[in-house]
């Protein structure tokens, strides 16, 4: 604990925590969101690389243990071009981010939070249609550049989903899916590229509780009221924290 308090105030701790749970709970609600809440407010207190593999390892044990509202839930065939495009794509983006600095990692990841908020904004569910196996394959490459740039995996994959799979629960299981494999990638290529530290470790057991605690909170809330109000919350906080690392990224 001393280690920790060495490297962060108690304040900061506490917006480590009460971010996880805040994007535990979107997440659990949504299928996504996880990453564009807790990366933004992580890249504030932590270096890149610790931010990065603090959330990816927050999102693989939170999934783990909700595995149920996701496994055998999702279209497997256009799952698996996908996660194959983002293999690819993720290893491109370890070799980014280890010559980025922290401003550059702010800027870019506000840059890319803010597109992704406007685009999410605008589209919405069609009725199912056959999609392309290289439109899901270079979604899967494009998303994972982001994974492993800036351990935000979502954003491509989430328009991908709204455009094509109309109906909300399997949706939402596809991202759950999407998410924890992407993410599973990233830990490992993060690994093997010596990215992983103490200190994340550390801030991940210190965190998990009350990531756990806003998983179920968000299960529970879509299971009562579905996906119908969750939009204009998700861009909301998305946007306002895609505008504030823009601002530190060019302060």
């Amino acid at each position: 604990m001393e280690l920790i308090l060495d490297l962060l105030s108690p304040m900061q701790l506490l917006a480590v925590g009460g971010t996880a749970m805040a994007a535990a709970l979107l997440r659990a609600f949504t299928g996504f969101g996880f990453a564009m809440i807790a990366v933004p407010v992580f890249s504030l207190l932590l270096l890149p690389s610790e931010a990065v593999v603090l959330a990816a390892s927050l999102t693989i044990v939170v999934s783990t243990t909700s595995y149920k509202e996701w496994w055998g839930k999702f279209p497997v065939d256009q799952f698996n071009p996908m996660i194959l495009g983002s293999l690819g794509g993720t290893a491109v983006g370890v070799y980014l981010l280890s010559g980025m600095s922290k401003a550059d990692f702010q800027l870019w990841i506000g840059l890319s939070v803010i597109a992704a908020t406007l685009v999410t904004a605008l589209v919405r569910p069609t009725n199912k249609v056959r999609v392309p196996k290289r439109l899901t394959f270079g979604t899967g490459i494009v998303s994972g550049l982001m994974n492993g740039a800036f351990a935000i995996p979502g954003p491509p994959v989430v328009v991908y989903a709204m455009a094509v799979i109309p109906e909300a629960a399997a949706a939402r299981a596809f991202l759950m899916a999407f998410f924890y494999a992407s993410n599973a990638l990233g830990l490992a290529m993060f690994t093997i590229a010596g990215m992983v530290t103490l200190t994340p470790l550390l801030l991940l057991v210190l965190a998990f509780p009350l990531t756990l605690l806003g998983d179920k909170t968000g299960i529970a809330l879509f299971h009562r009221f579905g996906s119908a109000s969750y939009r204009p919350v998700a861009l909301v906080v998305a946007m306002s924290l895609g505008v504030w690392n823009v601002y530190s990224g060019l302060s």
